[in-house]
């Protein structure tokens, strides 16, 4: 019975951490909720040996450890917690843009297409950043960003 319980743990972390990694809030809310499911029942399956710990029920050396079933109660309300903000700030996200998916912002273009970490960014950089951002929300559906005048 551990081999399954460790070879459920391995697959919650594995799907959970793959869900995390992804760019739509949705998937990462429930790769976080999976994340959670998996150390729950890691804790679960390290206290899982001897008889359930009831004073007056049997000898106290036989009784398993209750630690982890207080961290695993523990980690259920933080995650409530974390699943209940990640959830109301995914609403947020979707009256402003009507999409879940998580967009880059200019300074992300700007480092993931080589960095700028030693000298300074000029404007023109900064405008072709931009373009570049604003093309592909183009292409993706969404409403072009209005420029300010100058």
């Amino acid at each position: 019975m551990t081999v399954v319980l460790a070879a459920t743990v391995a697959a919650l972390f594995a799907i959970g951490t793959y869900l995390v990694l992804q760019r739509k809030l949705s998937r990462i809310i429930i790769g976080l909720a999976l994340l959670s499911h998996g150390g729950n029942v890691l804790m679960m399956a390290s206290g899982r040996r001897g008889t359930p710990p009831i004073i007056g029920t049997g000898p106290i050396e036989d009784f398993s450890d209750p630690l982890p079933q207080a961290l695993a109660l523990t980690a259920i309300v933080i995650s409530f917690g974390v699943t209940a903000l990640l959830l109301a700030l995914a609403y947020r996200s979707w009256q402003l843009t009507r999409d879940d998916e998580v967009q880059d912002d200019v300074a992300d273009r700007m480092v993931a297409s080589g960095g700028y970490l030693d000298k300074e960014i000029s404007d023109e950089e900064i405008e072709d950043a931009e373009a570049t951002v604003g093309a592909s929300q183009d292409s993706a559906g969404e409403h072009p960003t209005e420029e300010p005048a100058p």
